[in-house]
């Protein structure tokens, strides 16, 4: 790929526009020995200002929950971690959640070979129209979203579950199913705990069909030579989902915003982290919390994850989510008014992310 120069009379949506069109994504533009990296890419320096290790790792660890005997003798007590984890950090770590450890290196290593397959194989793919079932594309899913984020994404959309197998690369379409089938199982068994985490019954989150269509991700970060300067992914929220269960490689640079303080999300092989999303907060009226998190660029990598969003089955994507009835007992007030994906899709596009949208829909 060309090494974008900036022309002094360009504006920075020109230059995104225009390094959009190669289609090469970002890793085309480290493989073409750029030095310096495009001023769409930098970020406020206050943005990617890192803590160190010692300010937020020897006293806050990110909540660690075995599901082993969850189906019998430990249930209550990891229903009680569950929501202990999902009220006061809506991010935590999951192990023993039954996907085998094969399987996950496997779909590590899918991604990684489908990013690193040549330019003009991934060209193809490329896409800004979200009504693609699959596609690729670098920064974040919108154009509008700035600053751009060091980072390239190959998306797969299960609708219900379901995905056109002839739609998916040959590179990775074993690793890609097998996969998805192990995420259904997951999904499942967290409805299930965090319906009774707020004393609901176990299949409650199922029976309103929140949770019913995966968009698999696979994200990769390649290594960047300014890395003080831009993000992998900066400060947010997982706005549209529900939940969100993300698989990180061993580079690190995932951190977690917790009690005022950015704590790293160190990575362990064979777990899953699992995200609350502002729908869930929205739905249980802030008993369970959407975090803030963030991924920090790197000099070293590429980095890998696989993160999967939990959405509405089709005939809900419409629905106007609220409260959740249960929870009005003692006639809490509703901190956020009804809406739908759709909706909450259409505000980031206009005016972009912001660290917290839900504060966009409250009564």
């Amino acid at each position: 790929m060309e090494v974008m120069i900036p022309n002094a009379a360009s504006s920075i949506p020109e230059e995104v526009k225009a390094f959009d069109a190669t289609k090469a994504g970002v890793k085309g533009l480290v493989d073409s020995g750029v030095t310096k990296i495009p001023r769409f890419f930098v970020h406020p320096p206050e943005d990617v200002q890192k803590l160190s290790s010692e300010t937020n790792s020897t006293t806050l660890q990110l909540p660690i929950i075995d599901l082993e005997g969850f189906e019998s003798f430990r249930r209550l007590e990891v229903v009680n971690e569950v929501r202990k984890a999902s009220e006061e950090w809506g991010f935590f770590q999951i192990v023993n959640h039954g996907i085998p450890v094969t399987v996950m290196d496997g779909m590590l290593a899918g991604a990684k070979r489908f990013h690193e397959q040549p330019q003009e194989v991934k060209k193809e793919l490329y896409s800004r129209d979200k009504k693609k079932p699959v596609r690729f594309y670098y920064g974040a899913s919108s154009l509008t979203i700035k600053p751009s984020v060091w980072k390239d994404s190959a998306m797969f959309y299960f609708k219900d579950g379901k995905l056109d197998p002839e739609l998916i690369p040959d590179i990775l379409s074993e690793e890609i199913s097998g996969y998805n089938t192990h995420i259904k199982r997951i999904s499942k068994i967290l409805s299930e705990l965090l319906s009774e985490a707020l004393g609901l019954r176990p299949d409650y989150l199922s029976s309103i069909e929140c949770m019913e269509s995966e968009v698999i991700v696979c994200n990769y970060y390649p290594p960047c030579p300014e890395p003080g300067l831009t993000m992998g992914a900066s400060n947010h929220t997982d706005h549209p989902s529900f939940l969100t269960i993300l698989q990180q490689d061993n580079m690190g640079g995932l951190q977690v915003l917790h009690q005022n303080q950015w704590v790293d999300v160190t990575p362990m092989q064979g777990a899953l982290i699992v995200t609350i999303g502002d729908f869930m907060q929205l739905i249980t009226n802030d008993l369970l919390r959407s975090a803030r998190h963030r991924v920090f660029s790197g000099e070293v990598g590429p980095r890998i994850s696989i993160t999967c969003f939990l959405y509405p089955s089709s005939a809900k994507n419409l629905k106007q989510y609220g409260i959740i009835n249960e929870l009005q007992h003692g006639n809490p007030a509703a901190i956020y008014r009804e809406t739908d994906t759709a909706e909450l899709w259409e505000k980031i596009r206009v005016s972009g992310p912001s660290p917290s949208t839900l504060s966009r829909f409250k009564e």
